[in-house]
């Protein structure tokens, strides 16, 4: 879903979160990746200078048009390999099984049907490849979900560009087919406010899994 008016706001957005402390949990979301990857939601290419030198190359998906010209720019300036096409999270135009890795950064949390994205990111994945999330989640406690459901339901997706505070991306994670392998818990900002709940980890494949 194209969201023209917040695409011209997102990369300042994104510029005072780096500047913030989000800089490293991005450096520390993509540690360690090999191969081949595919970058589902790349918006403005924020993620590509932390891509580590093993990675080969990265196809990085993003489906609205300003953040996809910003994307292909910051790729010229990337330490790896990037090319940047047009797509949608719940349709991915590439073959099964072809990547090493898939990355989320800011996703789960925005797009329409999450659980279509993630079975598309599994479709995708080669047998034992990774999926690495950074995302907003659900707040620990019963009254900060009640705030978190109030403000997705109102002023916070179209303040945020569909973003909802309060989905549970672990679950939909494990549900999807995926075994989670790794996980970190964070406030960001470091406040504790029904916005600033965030996971970042990484999962791979269930050998049950098509």
């Amino acid at each position: 879903m194209n969201r023209p008016v917040f695409a011209r706001l997102y990369p300042h957005m994104s510029k005072a979160m780096e500047q913030a402390g989000m800089a490293e949990h991005r450096r520390t979301h993509l540690a360690g990746l090999t191969g081949e990857v595919i970058e589902i939601g790349a918006g403005d290419g924020a993620n590509f200078t932390h891509y580590p030198p093993t990675v080969t190359r990265v196809l990085a998906v993003e489906p609205e048009p300003h953040l996809r010209r910003l994307a292909e720019a910051a790729a010229q300036q990337a330490p790896v390999s990037i090319h940047v096409a047009a797509g949608s999270a719940e349709r991915l135009s590439v073959p099964g099984k072809s990547f090493d890795a898939a990355v989320f950064s800011f996703v789960l949390c925005t797009v329409p049907d999450p659980n279509a994205a993630l079975d598309e990111a599994l479709r995708v994945l080669k047998p034992g490849g990774q999926l690495r999330f950074l995302e907003h989640i659900r707040a620990d406690t019963s009254g900060l979900i009640r705030v978190q459901r109030l403000l997705d339901a109102t002023v916070w997706p179209l303040l945020v560009g569909g973003c909802h505070t309060g989905r549970d991306t672990q679950q939909a994670i494990t549900r999807a087919g995926f075994i989670i392998e790794h996980l970190d818990r964070f406030f960001f900002p470091e406040a504790r406010t029904p916005v600033s709940f965030h996971i970042l980890g990484t999962a791979s494949r269930d050998s049950r899994s098509k």
